[in-house]
């Protein structure tokens, strides 16, 4: 089944290059492109594509406001927005996830993994680039609300040894062919894992599933490295000849 896609980007040439991309792959296709949110909005609804692959600065409206009308458009249910930005802010981040976007990539991104974030999106699934799932888990770890997951860390062990192994993969911020490709397994299997991992801990979307992972301490958030400080002592005068 081909994946139909609509792009949005306000850079001619940027939006070229990803149609020729999509374009060349048997199993995706471009059915629209847009120069800006409100014509984005405009050719999704008259297209219905699976993904809509949305960048965020754009005039008249802004990808994450269009995002945010797409999703909440009830003959959009099936269309999946994909932002891909320049601007990875932790801001941006959060307002896209609060717009129910399903993907949030930088478009300094390899080619293979922008086609298989599209193919992940189609699916059902989450994509989130590493400042993104940052975002995701300080934005969890500081809520509060129905919304918050609830897993304890009695029911992380709970999880098999492999499902432990897809939920460390997913909190680094690993797509399902990225995890699948570590593990030596097909996609369909990560996928297949991800969700029982879901089920078992409540979590109702793959960002709850990461930053819960953080929350109960079964992840660990990496701490960057400390800068390097000379020792200090009693300086050496300088001998001339």
């Amino acid at each position: 089944m081909t994946v139909r896609v609509l792009l949005a980007d306000d850079q001619a040439l940027l939006t070229a290059t990803f149609q020729v991309l999509i374009d060349a792959t048997d199993d995706l296709e471009v059915v629209a492109t847009a120069a800006d949110g409100d014509q984005a909005v405009r050719l999704a609804r008259s297209t219905a594509p699976d993904v809509v692959v949305m960048d965020i600065r754009m005039p008249h409206q802004d990808g994450l406001s269009a995002a945010a009308q797409l999703t909440a458009d009830p003959q959009l249910h099936g269309t999946r927005v994909l932002i891909l930005t320049t601007f990875e802010s932790d801001d941006y981040i959060t307002r896209a996830l609060r717009a129910g976007v399903s993907g949030f990539l930088g478009k300094g991104v390899r080619p293979a993994e922008f086609l298989a974030a599209i193919r992940t999106v189609a699916a059902g699934d989450m994509v989130l680039s590493p400042p993104a799932t940052h975002a995701v888990v300080t934005r969890y770890l500081a809520a509060s609300g129905p919304d918050r997951p609830h897993a304890t860390p009695r029911e992380m062990d709970n999880l098999t040894p492999r499902e432990q192994e897809v939920l460390l993969c997913a909190a680094e911020g690993l797509t399902n062919d990225e995890i699948a490709e570590r593990l030596y397994v097909s996609p369909m299997t990560v996928r297949t894992f991800v969700q029982r991992i879901m089920h078992k801990l409540g979590a109702h979307h793959r960002a709850q599933l990461v930053a819960l992972a953080y929350r109960t301490g079964f992840a660990r958030v990496p701490q960057p490295p400390r800068p390097h400080v000379p020792a200090t002592g009693p300086r050496t005068p300088d001998h001339g000849p």
